[in-house]
């Protein structure tokens, strides 16, 4: 397809693939509904037993400063069911002054929110060239405690609707009111799950999804419309996303094909990559952070 043909594709929505992710979205909030007393009675309570005694309280190293100076703000990006919707973005302040375009990235937050530490790895993502836009899956609350962060992890699973428009709008505010050259999504923990959904929200729009220990997905005939590649990060010891989970979602994707690139790091647990929970894994995260980069690097910057 000519780099027209895909501009066209892109920004004018054709009607089929306007059905096409409109029937998705359907079958997708229909497994979500189904799904519901699975999410209440065993992941979100395997959520909880993973982050007990956590607290999202950001540390030096969730707040390492990015390679380059980005500037950041608060945007409205949406507006849901009538109320505006307010995310963080960030971009090298190099082009904010020129004005150049940029791959995007939407980055999903973990199941505390859009907090501290999320805003700051935003900013890290933004150092690397990328315009990101961390969205708000949960209407302005932030949790401090795993019990409030299971509720809002319930409450937006139990009803996905309003969160999937919230992405599809989070891909529009990237193209249309920044121009990204291309748009990739990342998302930790309860955003690694919603990583995965953009994508298949976006099967024929996105250029590149990156799961961090995210609720995965094996049936192959709602992988299939996958067209852009994915990289996975996921800990051996994690009892929330089991390794037997992730090697299923591996082995379906290379079934049908897929690009993909699954890491497991044996001795990491649950949320290894999140500085302010006491999983932290130091040498995974940085090995993790560094494919991450690479992975949109090729994907995005290409």
């Amino acid at each position: 397809m000519s780099t027209v043909m895909q501009a066209l594709f892109r920004r004018l929505r054709p009607w089929v693939a306007g059905l096409f992710a409109l029937t998705l979205g359907l079958a997708i909030a229909l497994q979500a509904c189904n799904a519901t007393s699975n999410t209440s009675d065993d992941v979100s309570d395997r959520m909880g037993q993973e982050h007990q005694g956590d607290k999202p309280v950001a540390t030096e190293v969730a707040l390492t400063p990015p390679s380059q100076p980005v500037v950041s703000e608060s945007v409205q990006y949406a507006t849901i069911n009538a109320e505006p919707v307010t995310g963080f973005f960030a971009q090298p302040a190099s082009a904010a002054e020129s004005g150049e375009s940029l791959p995007g990235i939407i980055a999903i937050h973990e199941w505390w929110g859009l907090n501290d530490n999320i805003k700051a790895v935003a900013e890290r993502l933004a150092g690397e060239g990328y315009s990101v836009l961390a969205v708000d899956l949960y209407s302005g609350e932030v949790a401090d405690k795993p019990d409030q962060a299971k509720q809002l992890f319930q409450s937006v699973m139990g009803q996905p609707a309003p969160a999937q428009e919230n992405l599809r709008r989070a891909y529009d505010y990237l193209l249309d009111e920044r121009n990204a050259t291309n748009v990739g999504s990342i998302g930790w923990c309860f955003g690694g799950a919603w990583s995965l959904r953009t994508g298949l929200l976006l099967p024929e729009q996105l250029d590149a999804v990156v799961i961090y220990y995210g609720s995965l997905e094996s049936d192959q005939r709602v992988l299939e419309p996958l067209q852009m590649p994915i990289a996975g990060f996921f800990g051996g010891l994690d009892q929330g996303i089991p390794v037997e989970d992730v090697k299923a979602f591996e082995a379906s994707l290379q079934a049908l094909g897929k690009s993909s690139e699954i890491h497991i790091y044996d001795d990491a647990d649950h949320a290894f990559a999140n500085p302010s929970g006491k999983r932290y894994d130091a040498a995974a995260a940085s090995d993790a952070w560094d494919k991450t980069i690479a992975f949109f690097d090729q994907h995005l910057k290409a």
